[in-house]
């Protein structure tokens, strides 16, 4: 009897910045590749926008994840786990959420893994994760992450992911959103208060695209980098996404484990040290 064919979908906002593109989302693909030498490896984006603009300028096709979905479906894949590159289960994850939804007649197994931070645990491993690529801090020196943000409910994970940073000692680390709350603005105070003199700005998101690059360390007298600049804080940028961080590909790499032994979202079986 054939076996039946398998296949991983690996699924991201995604990127038009090819050198982003090669270091966060091809390498933890190639990652996934590494760990799962008998699934097929698939990409998709769910941003519209970026796959237009990597047609029309680079002339570079992505799908979408109802098209990548077709394919597999069409080729003759009976078994997919769709594992999504997103950090929190926010409106992007839930756009991946509703297409699996819809397609769960057209394949044998069809399992949707989970973001980075989803579960209780997830919050813990995710933070080690984070800690390796900490610079070396003094007491008056911190790292202000950049997380994106936005107005759906998932955004309350920024003030867990907070709180976890401070129960595992991993201290003068602030979070602060692009689109969201807290917002740069909430985060100043605290590090007056802790006398912090230098910080480092660190994207706290797949990619170090375009929030990265202009929001965050820009020269636009609205970047944050200038905003801390002029209340006198000595800056320096890091300038990497989580992607580029083997801690976190090997996160997305136990999700779909996860998803592969039946045990994809709610079942806390990962054990772990505060």
């Amino acid at each position: 009897m054939k076996e039946a064919k398998r296949g991983i979908l690996v699924v991201s906002f995604g990127t038009s910045i090819l050198e982003t593109l090669k270091n966060c989302i091809e390498d933890t693909e190639n990652e996934i590749k590494n760990e799962f030498k008998g699934y097929a490896v698939r990409r998709a984006f769910t941003s519209g926008i970026i796959i237009k603009k990597l047609k029309n300028q680079k002339g570079i096709y992505i799908d979408t994840v109802p098209e990548a979905l077709d394919k597999m479906k069409n080729e003759g894949f009976r078994e997919v786990y769709v594992q999504p590159l997103h950090i929190m289960p926010g409106d992007e994850y839930d756009k991946v959420v509703r297409c699996i939804n819809e397609y769960q007649g057209s394949f044998g197994k069809l399992v949707l893994g989970r973001p980075v931070l989803y579960r209780q645990s997830d919050y813990v491993i995710a933070a080690r994760a984070l800690e390796k690529q900490l610079p070396p801090l003094s007491q008056n020196e911190a790292v202000v992450l950049m997380g994106h943000g936005s107005s759906h409910h998932s955004n309350s994970s920024y003030a867990l992911f907070q709180y976890v940073l401070d129960d595992l000692k991993i201290r003068n680390i602030f979070i602060a959103t692009v689109e969201g709350y807290p917002e740069i603005d909430n985060v100043i105070p605290k590090l007056k208060k802790n006398n912090i003199e230098k910080v480092t700005l660190m994207p706290f998101m797949l990619v170090a695209g375009d929030h990265a690059t202009n929001d965050m360390a820009g020269e636009d007298k609205d970047s944050w980098k200038q905003i801390l600049e002029s209340k006198g804080f000595e800056i320096d940028t890091y300038l990497h996404g989580l992607g580029e961080n083997k801690a976190f590909q090997k996160i997305y790499v136990q999700h779909i484990r996860d998803c592969i032994e039946g045990n994809p979202l709610m079942d806390e079986k990962m054990k772990v040290r505060m």
